[in-house]
């Protein structure tokens, strides 16, 4: 199985593209408060010219099921990832994947397909600590968040061994704003790094 890559915060047509061509395999787009906000109109205008081997991610957390039918009908994302614990009030149509958050601290049950593992709170680029993240991974689907960057993410790749790997504020040069030569640094040394595995 190869390493998922996922560029998540995205906000303009020119990084997706370049998040693509260096070969992320999943986009992600943020509905929730932030400086990388986007609103579903914007996220659908900007990714219509990703491929559908690409994954198109709509980052949300705590919405209410109303929001979460707006984004849907809007942007048509093929991911719908949030905490845990959101999935439960939200209309899901099975055309939508589901990536559940699980923030380090957390209980963790035993989970099924992929799923994200951070920090407690997102886009802060804080590292979880890797052995614990390392132990979790054994169960596969893991997509591993939170301090990422093109510096440090083969390190992760080869200590904590998940089967993905999401990076938001470690490829920007100011919050909020990408930075096309460390997506694709990232992006390279997330695949590099794979091949060691």
């Amino acid at each position: 199985m190869s390493l998922l890559v996922k560029i998540c915060g995205l906000r303009d047509k020119r990084h997706v593209a370049v998040a693509v061509e260096a070969g992320a395999a999943a986009v992600g787009f943020v509905f929730a408060e932030s400086s990388r906000r986007v609103t579903p109109e914007l996220a659908r205008s900007i990714s219509g010219a990703v491929p559908r081997s690409v994954k198109r991610v709509a980052v949300m957390l705590h919405p209410a099921n109303d929001e979460w039918q707006h984004v849907l009908q809007q942007f048509e994302p093929d991911v719908l990832q949030t905490d845990a614990e959101d999935f439960d009030g939200l209309e899901i149509p099975a055309s939508v994947e589901c990536w559940p958050v699980y923030r380090e601290g957390q209980s963790m049950p035993d989970v099924a397909g992929t799923w994200v593992y951070e920090g407690p709170k997102s886009g802060q680029g804080e590292t979880v600590d890797w052995s614990a993240a390392a132990r979790l991974a054994r169960s596969r689907g893991m997509i591993l968040a939170g301090g990422l960057g093109p510096e440090n993410v083969a390190d992760a790749i080869q200590r904590v061994r998940p089967s993905g790997v999401d990076v938001s504020s470690g490829v920007e040069s100011a919050p909020g704003q990408k930075d096309s030569r460390l997506i694709k640094q990232f992006i390279s040394a997330a695949k590099a790094a794979e091949k060691d595995l």
